[in-house]
């Protein structure tokens, strides 16, 4: 089975095709055909002014007709599309979703932060590794930072926090709000096992790249810190030369570390695992669920 997940972010528009087969204790293997990514960046209008233009609503139609003209070149017949931060912010989101479904007949569904953090957590991740930590799951997107605690295999809190890539970038979050976040996730760990976190997102994955750590193995805090001094020390334009960052990706890279580092920090966590899921892989998963 064909499955095709849309996940319609603050800086980045995804589509993930993935091939569904069952091993032979029916099980089910997840084999990705392909991930395609489009540097919309919505966030950086909708914060803003509230709306999106007619430009970028121009390129949002023509990115969904392009993601729908993929899904039928893979003969994907089941399609779920999500949207995020900015298209819950976006006071014109509704007639925009309108125009996509009847041009594309792709029905986008603008979900909440709890949602958002409940499917990432669907890639079941902390539930392969071992029982002696906690995980903290920590998906920083361009508007808001989804967090999901998993303690003694289950789930003990999830919660989306509108602190994000590009509201940083725009100085739209107020100290309150990094307040309110510190004092839940110390609240959330104390006496807890010793905190192990998850980091998701495509800046995160650019770090672990970037920092040639082995597959599987953890980052550490304090490497997530010196990227953040490194990085925040030297121009956009030597981000895209020196470390071959994208133009999209060289911006929002340094508030995202700074998202990363202090979720850590504040949960006494000193190592993350990043395992390239996101919110496509758990949209796949939650799919396969209902479907199978």
């Amino acid at each position: 089975m064909r499955l095709g997940a849309i996940d319609i972010g603050s800086n980045a528009a995804r589509l993930l095709i993935t091939e569904v087969t069952t091993d032979n204790k029916n099980n089910p293997v997840f084999n990705k055909l392909n991930l395609f990514r489009v540097p919309l960046r919505l966030g950086f209008e909708v914060f803003e002014t509230g709306v999106i233009s007619k430009q970028k609503t121009g390129m949002f139609l023509q990115t969904m007709k392009a993601f729908k003209h993929l899904l039928n070149a893979y003969e994907v017949k089941n399609i779920r599309a999500c949207a995020t931060s900015a298209m819950r912010d976006a006071k014109n989101a509704e007639d925009i979703i309108r125009k996509v479904k009847l041009e594309t007949d792709i029905k986008i569904e603008v979900i909440t932060g709890d949602m958002e953090a409940g499917l990432i957590f669907e890639n079941h991740i902390a539930e392969t590794l071992d029982k002696d930590h906690s995980y903290m799951y920590v998906d920083v997107g361009g508007g808001s930072t989804e967090l999901s605690f998993f303690s003694n295999g289950v789930l003990i809190f999830k919660e989306s926090f509108n602190i994000g890539t590009i509201r940083l970038l725009q100085g739209q979050v107020h100290e309150k709000t990094w307040e309110v976040m510190k004092e839940i996730i110390k609240t959330v760990t104390k006496g807890q096992k010793e905190v192990v976190a998850i980091g998701s997102g495509g800046n995160i994955n650019k770090v672990f790249t970037m920092s040639k750590t082995k597959e599987g193995k953890p980052i550490s805090l304090s490497l997530l810190k010196d990227y953040y001094n490194e990085l925040s020390n030297v121009s956009l334009e030597d981000r895209i030369k020196i470390y071959n960052l994208k133009t999209d990706r060289a911006d929002v890279i340094v508030p995202a570390l700074q998202i990363y580092s202090n979720a850590m920090r504040w949960a006494g966590a000193n190592e993350m695992y990043v395992p390239k899921i996101g919110l496509v892989d758990g949209l796949v998963q939650h799919m396969w669920e209902e479907l199978k």
